[in-house]
């Protein structure tokens, strides 16, 4: 039977900051991107395809500095780990800002890549192993107020100077600020204090006797890798897709849709801090599967449309919902792959939530072409029933396989 999630061990305050700020850092990008993208492009003179290439360069940074994480947590401090993992992804930031050429800002996109998969996998694993599930949800939380802030940062920007760099470069400074702060604490984060429970169960933060290819044939490793690939897709394809669901299929004005999906997130990111109020009360599985049935319940209810205002009340639901299950399943790593597997699977997995967004999304792209918007919702069923099932066998069964 599965434990509750332990207490959260006291964390010194300097080091918290230092955490939160660096996950409200990975928010940022996505925010001042979105917003500059229309400049960037009249800058260089682009295509809106070229906005690919950007990505795609991104993510192939993204996933394999995570993707490696296990490896390099092994023979690495984590204090060196999160300061070279800043400056790259501080670096790449200044150089957008100062990018002559388009080819230039697309190069760096693999070094931000870098930075923020090497920033995510490390704090992700220091938390797991050594703090509570509320500090995982709070850090979690923290990502969605870098990425609300993103976008207020380069509007001002552009209002104040008229430049995009200009957003680059503050955010920049800012991230090179940090990365010095992590230089000067490089021993305070091998010597802050470790969960009993964890000293007791023998966990330790780094893992170099066990390799890469050990951990990939755990099929019990497979099926946890398989739960973040759905569920990441579920989450992107529910804020990619839910605007064109209300307003091209239910008829919803484009000013209420655009509304309502934006307290899609917003209300994720309380739904986060709200969680770390409460998630040490109960076990972690508890959690999962109360999240994802409800967020199962409200899916119906968008379904089935009854009526534009339950619709639009089912999104918010959603978000709310599914928000406390990322934070969890990534405390829960060590409850289903086993505590030596622990440092590379959270790697792996932090890499295969970066390709189940992409996949799932995009094929709910084909699905809504072939069938209709309306499909959809009816594919999100399926998935979260198989998210259910599938975490729930994976933490009850673990020592079976």
């Amino acid at each position: 039977m599965q434990k509750k999630s332990h207490s959260p061990v006291k964390m010194s305050l300097g080091l918290m900051v230092l955490a939160f700020a660096a996950y409200i850092s990975l928010g940022l990008p996505d925010g001042l991107l979105g917003v500059a993208w229309p400049s960037i492009r009249h800058t260089f003179s682009l295509n809106h395809d070229a906005f690919g290439a950007l990505m795609i360069a991104f993510t192939a940074g993204y996933l394999t500095s995570s993707f490696f994480g296990g490896r390099l947590m092994a023979h690495f401090r984590l204090g060196t780990l999160l300061t070279f993992s800043t400056f790259s992804a501080a670096a790449a930031l200044l150089a957008y800002s100062a990018a002559p050429f388009w080819w230039v800002m697309v190069t760096a996109g693999v070094a931000a890549g870098l930075g923020g998969g090497g920033i995510d996998v490390t704090l992700n694993y220091y938390v797991a192993a050594r703090h509570g599930d509320n500090l995982m949800q709070w850090l979690h939380g923290s990502y969605g107020i870098g990425a609300t802030i993103g976008p207020v940062i380069m509007t001002t920007a552009i209002t104040m100077s008229g430049s995009w760099q200009s957003g680059y470069l503050a955010v920049g400074l800012v991230q090179m600020g940090l990365m010095a702060c992590f230089l000067f604490t490089i021993p305070m984060w091998e010597n802050s204090k470790t969960n009993p429970e964890d000293s007791q169960d023998g966990n330790q933060l780094h893992n170099s006797d066990i390799s890469m290819k050990k951990t990939l044939m755990r099929p019990r490793v497979w099926l946890s890798i398989s739960l973040f690939f759905i569920y990441m897709g579920v989450e992107v394809a529910f804020g990619a897709w839910s605007y064109s669901l209300l307003t091209e299929s239910r008829g919803v004005s484009a000013k209420l849709a655009g509304y309502w999906v934006s307290s899609f997130w917003g209300i994720f990111t309380i739904g986060r801090f709200m969680a770390g109020i409460y998630t040490s009360r109960i076990s972690r599985l508890k959690l999962v599967t109360g999240s994802l049935l409800i967020s199962l319940f409200a899916t119906v209810i968008l379904t089935i449309d009854i009526n534009n205002i339950l619709s639009l009340a089912a999104v918010t639901v959603i978000g709310l919902a599914i928000a406390p299950v990322l934070p969890a399943l990534i405390s829960g790593t060590a409850d289903r792959v086993g505590r030596e597997y622990t440092a590379n699977a959270i790697g792996i997995q932090i890499a295969a939530m970066g390709i189940g967004g992409a996949v799932i999304s995009s094929l709910s792209g084909v699905i809504a072409k072939s069938i209709s918007l309306e499909a959809i919702p009816v594919f999100m069923i399926i998935l979260i029933l198989v998210l259910i099932l599938s975490n729930t066998y994976a933490v009850k069964a673990k020592k079976s396989f």
